[in-house]
């Protein structure tokens, strides 16, 4: 693998060291294969002092041999199957369906991971994933070098997820934001619920639209709890149209829940990116509220 980076305008200039470990989290093992193999390169020439300084504008060449990671291999799905709103050459964004799972749970079983590798024409791996029944954008990496980049910046909530979901119930607040922990139920090993042992979770709530039974909201996550949503909109009073593990809603063909934006600055570029995900089934189901 070789990237070639021009490190951007508002870069502050800092060592090689920083750079690799703090930054760009390459770990320990990679960044002593650059040194010693002179595969870090700095505006065209091989560089081993890693306490030099690098500044914006300068030119960055990483060189990686195929046995400086650990190998992946996917299983190639069906291409067809993946619809991709946005890829480059580290991350690329899949709009999953309702029903498929994020990766399978063993080697030979096919999912959204899958056909992505497929469609990409290489492996990739899973940053974050959505539940079965939750449809829309799904961020993957590409290589070793970026995974642990984004999984920082997830951890750093710097990656912001946008959803949708249609609740049962007028939602009376225009916003409201749920600061509640959740935890797993101990009487029911598919469930989480609010606890006060349980992890904090934050989820930010706008009414988009009122319907004569339902309202459609916006959720926007400081963290990514399971089922995050589904728990504390059901705890509020207003379980999602369609759970039948949170809200008993057995009637409807699909869990009105829909990821349909994420947002996130390139790791290694800064360009903003803002990629939407459609579902027609989604949009279809909130046409019809309209019409009660």
């Amino acid at each position: 693998m070789e990237f070639n980076f021009v490190l951007p305008e508002d870069f502050e200039t800092q060592r090689v060291a920083q750079l690799l470990e703090e930054l760009w989290l390459v770990p320990r093992k990679q960044r002593y294969f650059l040194r010693e193999k002179k595969h870090f390169l700095l505006n065209g020439m091989p560089l081993t002092d890693f306490d030099r300084l690098v500044k914006k504008d300068d030119e960055i060449r990483l060189i990686f041999d195929d046995d400086d990671f650990s190998d992946l291999t996917v299983k190639m799905g069906k291409a067809e199957l993946a619809e991709i709103p946005y890829e480059d050459e580290h991350l690329v964004i899949a709009n999953k369906p309702e029903g498929m799972k994020t990766h399978g749970n063993s080697p030979d079983e096919l999912a959204l991971q899958n056909h992505v590798a497929a469609a990409v024409g290489q492996s990739v791996f899973v940053v974050h994933r959505l539940d079965v029944a939750t449809s829309g954008a799904v961020l993957f990496a590409k290589n070793q070098f970026v995974l642990p980049v984004l999984s920082r910046m997830f951890e750093q909530n710097a990656i912001h997820r946008e959803y949708l979901a249609l609740v049962q119930g007028k939602f009376n607040q225009n916003t409201l934001t749920i600061d509640q922990p959740i935890g797993r139920d101990r009487h029911d090993k598919r469930k989480q619920i609010v606890s006060k042992s349980g992890k904090r979770a934050i989820t930010h709530l706008t009414k988009l639209s009122d319907f004569k039974k339902n309202s459609l909201v916006k959720c926007l996550l400081d963290t990514g709890r399971t089922h995050q949503i589904r728990v504390h909109l059901s705890a509020a009073g207003h379980s999602i149209v369609g759970d039948s593990l949170y809200g008993n809603d057995n009637n409807e063909p699909r869990l009105m829940l829909h990821a349909h934006k994420i947002i996130l600055q390139q790791p290694f570029s800064n360009k903003l990116l803002e990629i939407s995900a459609s579902s027609q089934t989604f949009d279809a189901r909130c046409e019809q509220e309209k019409h009660y």
